[in-house]
């Protein structure tokens, strides 16, 4: 199957005038026009091409790479505005179309949006979306707590920033979690750090660490470095000796230390704790 917006290993087929023929396994064919060939190119080689529209709504193979793909996510330029929406520059010579209705707020020339590319099956046309939040979904999340998630900042808002987490959920990054310039479009890497009721994702940047967990956690980690990585405290310990080494309750503890075990930052032994 030849898929349109996305890169496609085909065969090259036949040399013609216009170009090479390229199929699939299928018996599919498509037209890789001359100006994309190369000289290495061979009748029976494989080649990774992207696969769209074209300015004659012809299917064709390019070796150009776009800024997008299909379900993806860009920050994209607006280069021209008709009376049918806004035509996006995506690094093809054919630009990428945002109809009015797919607009969250009216695209001017110049300016830069976050959009999401996708197919509309009616016209089989790739469309270009700044409406990002219709294409995520939190009903049912494929993370969980302290997951590693890569992060694209979708927009601000009175508390944080808003982030798209693994191209399928919305998160945020509260304000006092950013202690660097980001803007619409970067793309990070992050921790969730809490899921809340709703399956609202609670987002922390930079790798999984003591100083993204949370306090008790924390400070376990930091009594182990200051005991030579290991503590003789364990799940069986009393309360007693548990609070007075680190002033927590004993049900703090083990869910503390049931974090650290789960993020593979210590090992739990029978005569305690230790750091990996």
């Amino acid at each position: 199957m030849i898929n349109i917006g996305e890169y496609n290993t085909l065969e090259i087929l036949r040399d013609t005038e216009p170009g090479l023929f390229l199929g699939d396994e299928d018996g599919n064919e498509v037209l890789l026009p001359n100006r994309y060939v190369e000289d290495v190119f061979k009748v029976g080689d494989d080649v990774e091409v992207f696969i769209y529209l074209d300015n004659d709504e012809r299917l064709v193979a390019v070796t150009d790479e776009p800024y997008i793909t299909r379900g993806d996510f860009a920050v994209l330029r607006c280069n021209a505005v008709n009376d049918y929406g806004a035509f996006l520059d995506w690094g093809m010579v054919k630009e990428l179309f945002c109809p009015f209705k797919e607009q969250a707020f009216k695209m001017k020339k110049g300016g830069w949006y976050l959009v999401h590319c996708y197919l509309d099956e009616k016209t089989e046309r790739l469309v270009a979306s700044s409406k990002t939040n219709r294409f995520l979904d939190n009903t049912t999340l494929t993370v969980a707590e302290f997951d590693k998630v890569d992060l694209i900042v979708s927009h601000p808002s009175d508390i944080g920033m808003n982030v798209i987490v693994n191209g399928k959920h919305t998160g945020l990054i509260y304000k006092d979690n950013i202690f660097q310039e980001i803007s619409v479009g970067d793309r990070l890497e992050g921790i969730v750090k809490k899921i809340r009721p709703g399956n609202k994702l609670d987002i922390a940047l930079g790798e999984i660490g003591y100083r993204n967990i949370e306090p008790n956690a924390k400070k376990i980690l930091e009594t182990l470095e200051d005991n030579s990585g290991f503590l003789p405290l364990h799940d069986k310990s009393s309360p007693e000796a548990i609070k007075e080494t680190l002033e927590m309750s004993k049900k703090n503890f083990k869910k503390a230390i049931g974090t650290l075990y789960k993020q593979k930052q210590i090992t739990i032994q029978n005569d305690g704790i230790k750091l990996v």
